[in-house]
């Protein structure tokens, strides 16, 4: 096995031994398939009366509850390194172990980047196929399954949620701060969709631009091509992750 394969598979093997890793697998993986059943019967009587005209993005629509796991994924895999390592040396921090394993900065930046994208393409993949499966077997043919290039865009967007949340921590070295904002703006009151209704230009923030990948729901400020929506996200993301290696590279530990 390279020395690179090594350091990502020991990255994967780190992050799912953490028990908060866990918690957002786990409900990130539920959420979605238990929101889908809980709406059954209000989507089966608005599909009857009419009121539900639209059910392309039935099943898809549901999946934004899920982001918890994804974003818990990509904060904790850089924040746990900031933890300290035990009380005989509070000041002592996993991230010191971890470069002594794996010396090289970019290539340990790297070997997490690409355990936090196998695990959560992983999550958002089994997700997908829940929520998808669970709305067919509810609502048979009133509903039609989304094409492939939909539900591959909508793993997409998981992922790059999962990398979205990790350079932002990677920034800030702190993981309480982005998560707690990351899941409010997701779940309690979306700061970016608030933003709509004050500018056009808020459309293109990752998480508002990143939906319009996969979903057709009319109420977007702009519409943006998947295609376009797709590689504003990544520009964005690209962009938030050279910034956190370039300070990570030039930290101390």
């Amino acid at each position: 096995m390279s020395a690179f394969r090594w350091a990502v598979a020991a990255e994967v093997r780190k992050l799912l031994g953490l028990p908060t890793a866990w918690i957002g697998i786990v409900l990130g993986t539920l959420l979605a398939p238990v929101i889908v059943l809980l709406n059954a019967p209000y989507i089966r009587r608005g599909i009857d009366d009419g009121t539900i005209t639209d059910t392309s993005d039935l099943g898809l629509q549901d999946l934004g509850v899920g982001l918890i796991g994804p974003m818990v994924l990509g904060v904790v895999i850089i924040s746990s390194e900031y933890t300290n390592t035990g009380h005989d040396a509070p000041r002592a921090r996993q991230l010191t172990a971890t470069l002594a394993a794996v010396p090289g900065r970019l290539r340990l930046l790297a070997a997490k980047t690409t355990a936090l994208v196998l695990v959560a393409a992983t999550q958002a993949a089994v997700t997908a196929a829940a929520a998808l499966t669970l709305t067919e077997a509810l609502h048979g043919d009133r509903v039609s399954a989304p094409a492939p290039g939909r539900v591959a865009a909508a793993v997409l967007y998981w992922t790059l949620i999962a990398l979205l949340s990790f350079a932002i921590t990677l920034i800030t070295r702190n993981g309480i701060v982005p998560l707690t904002f990351l899941i409010v703006n997701s779940t309690v009151v979306s700061v970016s969709y608030l933003l709509t209704k004050v500018t056009d230009a808020a459309a293109y923030l990752p998480d508002i631009v990143g939906a319009q990948m996969f979903l057709h729901t009319p109420d977007f400020p702009v519409r943006i091509a998947p295609l376009t929506a797709g590689l504003v996200m990544t520009a964005w993301i690209a962009a938030l992750l050279a910034v956190g290696a370039a300070l990570f590279h030039r930290r101390d530990p």
